[in-house]
This record gives structure tokens, C-alpha cells and sequence, in this order.
């Protein structure tokens, strides 16, 4: 159960992380059509390297463990960017914490080996 838990949430955060991208990029100070484009692109392309570098399954660059972890840092920092930039720094201090957390309980239990570490 504690193995479960801990990689739905992780996957969960992962699933907010794309959301706080395209939230980003759709509240832009910018003409209509290039929020569109930032609001839509922005979570592709998120989703597209995190796939290449950090998917758990079978990402397509096996990145060493320093580099995963270092891709995480800035991918998740990023995320938290987005919701202070758009004024919801609570928000961003509690999915930061939620990363934080998630992330050390996983490596704790060493329940990311097998799957993409």
C-alpha cells in the first residue's frame, strides 16, 4: 500500500505539474493568440521531456541518477515558478513541499528502483 500511495502521488504531481504549465501559459500577459500557443505548447513540451529524461517506465535517455534528479529539480522548480509568477504563492510553497516529500519517501523506500532510476 505504501509503495502505491507514494507513486500515485508522485504521478499526481507530475499530472500538476503539466496543469501549472498550461495554467501558465494560458494567463500570460500577452494577445490571445500567443497565450494559446503558450498554454498548449508550454505542457508539451513539458510532457515531451519528461518522457525523454524522466519517465519511470522506460524513459528514452536512461540519465544517471545525479542528472534525474538535477531534470526533476529544475522541472518541478519550473512548475512552482509558474504558480508565484501568477500571484498563488501559497499554492506553489505546498506543491513544492508535496515534491519534496514525495521525492525523498520514494528514494527512502527505494521504490523507484526497477522503474526508470
Amino acid at each position: 500500500m505504501y509503495r502505491g500511495l507514494n507513486l500515485a502521488v508522485a504521478f499526481l504531481v507530475e499530472l500538476a505539474a503539466l496543469a501549472a504549465f498550461c495554467w501558465w501559459g494560458f494567463t500570460l500577459s500577452a494577445p490571445t493568440w500567443a497565450r494559446i500557443i503558450a498554454g498548449v505548447g508550454a505542457p508539451v513540451v513539458a510532457a515531451v521531456l519528461w518522457g525523454l529524461f524522466a519517465a519511470a517506465a522506460r524513459p528514452r535517455f536512461r540519465l544517471p541518477f545525479g542528472w534525474k534528479m538535477a531534470f526533476k529539480a529544475v522541472f518541478f522548480g519550473l512548475a512552482t515558478a509558474t504558480h508565484v509568477a501568477g500571484g498563488a504563492v501559497v499554492l506553489g510553497i505546498v506543491f513544492a513541499a508535496i515534491v519534496v516529500v514525495n521525492t525523498a519517501l520514494i528514494r527512502i523506500g527505494n521504490l523507484d528502483e526497477g522503474i526508470g532510476s
